[in-house]
């Protein structure tokens, strides 16, 4: 038995003594017999009933031990982020209920799917921040903010607390334009929301409270509204743009700046933070656009942030598109790909380039390095990383 209490008690399982099952065997087989038990048939049962015991133990001892390994280890965001969609009514999107959404809305805190998810994104960041659950970076705050509102329930319990009986949500298989009015009532105008809660977001990021007393202002937003959807579009993909640093930037306050950059892409707009005091700003900061059928130029500026005053330019550009996404779309799924160059877009008078861009794949992404030199200023150049993500992705 000493033999026992050895192996017993030598498991390396921190603050554990568990048996090493492999050795566990060896011992109990070579326990002496029992001078009050025969040596026959009843110390065979004995010995076995012993063996059982010590591994029932050991099992239960192992389990108890992961439990509490697993309790003392925080989870982290990504991790949080997965078990909060694996819930059954983030299953499907908040919006139409198809399944399986990939796509969510951090501000509003909803689970949305892709078709969903290129209206959100044409409501603007300051009504709709939309990040993918699988290739977007979270930060801590975001995925708190999703956490603590629960989900597509608790948010639909809210955003659809009015929606008239008769009103029919649009399905998986709804057309865009059905998805677009849907939305922008939804989250937008707050049409289904109790009129003394309802908040009228403006393009400055700020927030008004809204008593059902001034409906003018929401009636001439819905005007505004629907002047806008006549003119909507899907969507063929989305464009993920890293700005990574500038150089050399124009000095606009005594004796520097507080550069942020501004890009713009149709009706959708989207900025960086700002760096104060930096002629040489390094952002390596990701933002994401959604690309139309009829895209035009990446338009990018520069702006001093002042507080007292209104922002000065310090430069702007432009980036074709067509070398990127023209390259892409024969390729299909890029990840079937080794690393190649697929595309090129070459620097001409008629450009901002700074060297020749090409276009490769890269661990499966289709991506494209730009270095910039800002037009109508002074000085400064600007290196941007573009990636193309299909709608398919």
């Amino acid at each position: 038995m000493d033999e026992v209490n050895r192996c017993i008690n030598d498991d390396e399982t921190p603050g554990f003594h568990l048996p090493n099952q492999d050795r566990l065997k060896q011992n109990i087989a070579i326990i002496p017999p029992h001078p009050f038990l025969p040596s026959s048939g009843a110390l065979w049962i004995w010995r076995q009933a012993f063996f059982i015991s010590c591994i029932f133990l050991w099992d239960i001892s192992r389990a108890m031990s992961k439990h509490q390994l697993e309790l003392g280890r925080p989870a982290s965001g990504k991790r949080r982020l997965k078990d909060l969609l694996l819930q059954k009514d983030n299953r499907f999107c908040a919006d139409c209920a198809a399944p399986d959404p990939k796509w969510a809305s951090a501000n509003i805190g909803v689970f949305i799917c892709l078709k969903c998810c290129g209206v959100h994104r044409s409501l603007g960041t300051h009504i709709s921040k939309v990040l993918s659950v699988t290739l977007d970076d979270w930060s801590g705050d975001e995925i708190d903010a999703m956490v603590e509102v629960g989900g597509n329930s608790s948010a639909n319990a809210i955003y659809e607390a009015f929606i008239p009986e008769e009103y029919a949500k649009p399905g998986p298989d709804a057309s865009h334009d059905e998805r677009a009015q849907f939305i922008r009532a939804k989250y937008e105008l707050q049409e289904f929301l109790k009129p003394s809660l309802r908040i009228v977001s403006l393009q400055s990021g700020k927030s008004s409270l809204q008593s059902s007393s001034s409906r003018k202002t929401v009636d001439s937003f819905q005007s505004t509204s629907s002047h806008h959807l006549a003119g909507m579009v899907e969507f063929i993909g989305l464009l993920k743009v890293k700005v990574i640093k500038g150089t050399n930037l124009a000095i606009r306050d005594m004796m520097s700046s507080d550069p942020y950059v501004v890009l713009t892409l149709g009706q959708q707009t989207v900025r960086t933070t700002t760096i104060k005091s930096n002629l040489n700003p390094v952002w390596n900061e990701q933002l994401m656009l959604s690309v139309p059928h009829h895209y035009g130029p990446l338009k990018l500026q520069v702006f001093d942030h002042d507080t007292f005053s209104a922002d000065d330019i310090m430069g702007e550009a432009e980036v074709d598109l067509q070398p990127l996404i023209t390259s892409a779309m024969p390729f299909g799924d890029a990840g079937m790909f080794g690393n190649i160059q697929i595309g090129k877009w070459l620097k001409s008078h008629d450009n901002a380039l700074v060297i020749d861009s090409t276009v490769n794949i890269v661990d499966g992404r289709v991506k494209q390095e730009v270095s910039l030199k800002l037009q109508n200023v002074e000085s400064g150049e600007l290196d941007l990383e573009l990636e193309w993500v299909p709608l398919d992705q």
